[in-house]
């Protein structure tokens, strides 16, 4: 398989292109079908890889490819060539793979839409981008691929522009992306100067060499990088607007994808990480735990069902990070991939309920769609119990995981990750109640069904559209096959995914023993005896099961008094922090940068005039001797000559 490698990312590439100058030709579905085809085949070649690997031993679960040196600048060289690890081949598996179901659901979502294969063309431009970033044997590919996936981001967020909300979202995520940015180029920049090489062999060999400041330095940025792109604090403002995209979008780069690329930056480069300062692990545990709880709590209050989901994401990539920083990256890997199922199975579960609704994403105007929308309802529902943590759904194994391995860190952080826990099944429980349970809102006008939306809208002054369902009554439906047959297959991933690396025996812990070569530097063991692991993880179980109940009693005992209590308006709100950070850039923020742009302006820029406006001057001066007479030259020299005999005579003289 050495010599087929470069296909997986040059399939989608070559879709892209296809697509780019003849997609318009081909109109609808072809060129969707031409774009699902091009992935399809990415994954096939994924697996062909991955089945390659099996069948060597652990030492020899890695395949390079070089295509063509790319920069050769006297001491710095770098390649365009690829690795195939397990690492790597875990993460293209499920990005191509769920990139085809994705695909495929987008054909029948999109349906009718003018930019239809103007989408696809974005789509097939990302899944490009993200295998580069996964497969690259080198920092550098890796963050053209950080840098491809984040334009990509920009122009399927920001897909339906003449929305101001839509293009501003795009905005938003692509300028709040490069603070991340910046710290992954200094990383780069330090690693080079550090061990001369940004190969990923040459790192890891020569990372215990490394000095611990230079180390600390590297991880810190990394970091930086990383909570950008997985938006975790700070920085997760972006990911909530990002759901203004279409809902293929939000499935595809803010579940499965895109957004866990800051956790196998962390986990690629866990040997740099296991020589840093001890306090780095901390700082990434603490702010992945915060970030968890914080969006947990954000999420039991949204009213959309998409933004539910966006916050919910953010809770997650929260326990990934509370995973690497307490040294589980299996775990953290773990995670990634039944996320990837259960996400991706929700996001595009609550676009087929969208399309069901014409538009609609509230769910104040949704209730007792599980009827109408049975296989939608029914895959959903294995998702929800996935995430919930509910065994034997696959969520159940990997959080259980990481809640264990937080234990063995911190009690505080296990206890933070079990609030979160507990808040996760309370709001997707919520969700599912609110969507496919209660009351029907959608038989009758929406004043009626719904007053306070239909106040809130009025007074918004926002009209049906992308989003917006009509105000009169709706006639749900379920969506066809080309949208059901994903949810599905995704259904089944998220009840089997926790058969990756179940706890019950040794051969059970497949994952754990396929990632050992890449992870084997920076993975730390879990010492807990059976019964703390037992315990624990019935804790986890009650508390998931006490979360659906509190849900059931609030929702569908319609304890209305209760409701209240838990959807706080700051909630709804995110507890003003968006708002905040809005106020002070568009407020002092803004003020502050226009005067570092007059200081610009002014002091730098008039210094580098003035000096040229003082040469200009003396030229000008100059250049009125410069007359092109020989007779004036002949002139100066003659005078030139006496000066010069007097000056002479006068030191003979004295």
């Amino acid at each position: 398989m050495d010599d087929l490698l470069f296909l997986i990312p040059a399939l989608p590439l070559a879709g892209f292109v296809f697509l780019a100058f003849f997609g318009k030709r081909l109109g609808q579905p072809l060129a969707g079908w031409l774009a699902t085809g091009a992935v399809a085949s990415a994954f096939a070649v994924s697996v062909a890889v991955f089945a390659d690997l099996l069948g060597k031993s652990a030492e020899e679960r890695a395949i390079t490819q070089t295509l063509f040196e790319w920069l050769p600048v006297g001491g710095f060289q770098v390649d365009v060539g690829f690795l195939a690890d397990p690492l790597s081949v875990t993460m293209v598996l499920f990005v191509t793979g769920i990139a085809t179901l994705i695909h495929l659901y987008a054909i029948g979502y999109m349906r009718g839409d003018p930019g239809f294969s103007t989408f696809f063309v974005y789509l097939n431009l990302f899944v490009f981008s993200m295998v580069m970033l996964v497969l690259g044997d080198n920092l550098l590919i890796t963050f053209l691929g950080w840098e491809g996936v984040g334009a990509c981001s920009y122009f399927l967020v920001s897909f339906w522009h003449t929305s101001e909300a839509n293009a501003s979202a795009g905005k938003k995520a692509f300028v709040t992306n490069r603070i991340g940015d910046f710290g992954f180029m200094v990383a780069i920049f330090f690693t080079f100067n550090a061990v001369g090489t940004l190969d990923y062999a040459g790192i890891i060999s020569a990372s215990p060499s490394l000095a611990t400041t230079t180390a600390t330095v590297i991880a810190a940025m990394l970091f930086l990088g990383a909570c950008g792109k997985s938006a975790q604090l700070p920085l997760f403002v972006w990911l909530p607007d990002a759901m203004a995209g279409p809902t293929p979008v939000s499935a595809l780069i803010h579940a499965a994808t895109m957004v866990t690329a800051g956790v196998y930056l962390l986990t690629r480069m866990n040997p740099v990480l296991a020589e840093a300062a001890s306090w780095i692990p901390w700082l990434i545990a603490i702010v992945g735990a915060l970030t968890a709880l914080f969006a947990a709590t954000i999420a039991v209050a949204q009213s959309d069902i998409k933004k539910v989901l966006a916050y919910s994401t953010i809770s997650q990539l929260g326990y990934m990070f509370l995973a690497v920083g307490s040294g589980a990256y299996v775990a953290a890997i773990f995670h990634m991939v039944t996320h990837a199922f259960f996400k991706a199975l929700l996001f595009l579960g609550s676009g087929s309920v969208i399309h069901g609704m014409g538009d609609e994403q509230d769910m104040r105007r949704m209730g007792a769609l599980r009827k109408l929308l049975p296989v939608t309802s029914a895959s959903f529902i294995v998702g929800w119990l996935a995430i919930a943590g509910v065994p034997p759904f696959s969520g159940f194994f990997s959080k259980d995981e990481i809640l264990l391995f937080a234990w063995e860190k911190s009690p505080a952080l296990w206890a933070i990750g079990l609030v979160t826990a507990v808040l996760t099944a309370f709001y997707m429980s919520r969700q599912v109640f609110l969507v496919f349970f209660t009351d029907a809102r959608w038989d009758r006008p929406m004043a009626e069904a719904a007053p306070a939306l239909a106040a809130e809208r009025e007074a918004a002054g926002v009209h049906e559209g992308h989003g917006v369902g009509p105000a009169g009554e709706i006639h749900p439906h379920e969506s066809p096959w080309l949208m059901t047959v994903p949810l599905v297959v995704l259904a089944g991933l998220a009840l089997v995914g926790g058969g990756l690396n179940t706890p019950f025996y040794d051969r059970g812990k497949f994952l754990e023993h396929w990632l050992e070569p890449v992870v084997a530097i920076g993975e730390v063991h879990a010492t807990s005896g059976t019964g703390v692991k037992i315990g624990l993880a019935l804790v986890a179980t009650v508390g998931g099961l006490l979360g659906i109940a509190g849900a059931f009693v609030v929702y569908i005992r319609r304890r209305q008094d209760l409701a209240n209590k838990v959807e706080r308006p700051i909630l709804a709100r995110g507890w003003r922090y968006d708002s905040t950070v809005t106020a002070f850039v568009g407020g002092p923020g803004r003020r502050a940068f226009d005067g570092v742009a007059a200081f610009d302006r002014t002091v730098v820029d008039g210094a580098v005039d003035g000096v040229g406006t003082v040469v200009r001057a003396g030229s000008g001066k100059g250049r009125l001797v410069q007359t092109g007479f020989v007779r004036n030259y002949a002139l100066g020299v003659a005078v030139g000559a006496v000066i010069m005999a007097a000056l002479l005579i006068s030191k003979a003289v004295y």
